[in-house]
């Protein structure tokens, strides 16, 4: 996804999902894949997509105004990912609560999927989307839908993770695909929310 969040700011729609499955994964007790993720936190560096939004602007005095915009823009982006690392915590707080209502069963067959390298991302989704579903039922009734929804996917990958660490980058990826796909304008609401 190219797409900008209109708030202003130059993290891309995908990155912010990152930063919120990261974060999440980050905020999670776990030690079995902090190896895994520390790997994976040198990849999702936010330079990368700040100088997507570089602009070098010649003045009328013959100087470039390019410094300053990039300095506003990391900026401004720093400020975000603040805003997406708290919403992340908090999300991890309401996982905590919910991690017990997760069948070792259902982990062990989404961990076999995702072992299985003949699957497509799209049935890798798939099998995401329907271990979120078989838990939904389980989730509090006053937790609005997309939150659980939210929080069991990002729940889910933590298992896997925490099952078999070098799962990591694959139920990272599917996850944040998933998000994207089915979640997106809900955790760019969040994030508008939380300023």
């Amino acid at each position: 996804m190219d797409c900008e969040v209109s708030n202003g700011s130059g993290l891309k729609d995908a990155h912010i999902t990152d930063l919120l499955v990261f974060g999440f994964l980050q905020s999670c007790c776990s030690n079995s894949f902090q190896t895994e993720l520390q790997a994976l936190g040198c990849e999702l560096s936010v330079q990368d997509h700040l100088w997507e939004d570089y602009e070098d602007e010649l003045q009328t005095d013959g100087s470039r105004a390019s410094r300053f915009h990039v300095q506003r823009i990391e900026a401004d982006s720093e400020s975000e990912e603040d805003l997406i690392q708290t919403l992340a915590r908090q999300l991890a707080q309401i996982g905590d609560s919910m991690e017990r209502s997760i069948p070792p069963r259902l982990v062990d067959h989404l961990v076999m999927q995702f072992m299985n390298r003949n699957l497509l991302e799209e049935d890798r989704r798939g099998h995401l989307a329907t271990a979120v579903e078989q838990l939904m039922q389980t989730c509090p009734a006053d937790l609005e839908q997309e939150k659980a929804t939210l929080v069991l996917t990002m729940l889910l990958a933590k298992k896997v993770a925490d099952h078999t660490p070098s799962l990591l980058r694959d139920v990272f990826r599917t996850t944040v695909n998933f998000i994207n796909q089915n979640l997106l304008t809900y955790v760019r609401n969040l994030a508008r929310n939380m300023d």
